[in-house]
């Protein structure tokens, strides 16, 4: 016997739905060759941006970073593996596909101080804000 639960408001199935569909979008998307990009964590201090993007198993020599007018290109390349006769592959999971992530930069960010490392499967930029001129008081006279 099956106990199943039942929930007749039709707001709350809409929205479980749609709240469902929304999570499970971006796991079926990288399946079998689709539009898989990794996730990324953007936190703000008052010095900088830090972006951390989720990309494990690579090697930072496989990662291209790049500016140009104002944008911010994150790419990884997908390498050919080498077949070799000396063993049969039986099953193959891992997958490491190719991908691109470009973010708009704003004019507060110094572009000359990016800073960028892997580790931990994380690839970590550091991306410092400009300095702020700070608009000093005046008198202004009348006349």
């Amino acid at each position: 016997m099956t106990l199943v639960k039942v929930n007749n408001h039709p707001a709350r199935n809409l929205s479980s739905f749609v709240d469902e569909f929304l999570q499970d979008l971006p796991l079926s998307w990288g399946r079998e060759g689709g539009f898989a990009f990794p996730p990324v964590n953007i936190h703000e201090t008052k010095e900088a941006y830090h972006l951390e993007l989720s990309a494990p198993g690579r090697s930072k020599e496989d990662f291209q970073l790049s500016i140009d007018k104002g944008q911010l290109t994150i790419s990884f390349e997908k390498k050919e593996e080498t077949k070799t006769e000396e063993y049969k592959t039986i099953r193959k999971e891992f997958s490491f596909k190719s991908f691109k992530r470009s973010f708009n930069l704003d004019d507060r960010i110094d572009t000359n101080g990016i800073q960028a490392k892997y580790e931990n499967g994380v690839l970590k930029l550091y991306l410092p804000k400009k300095e702020q001129e700070k608009e000093s008081a005046k008198q202004i006279s009348i006349q």
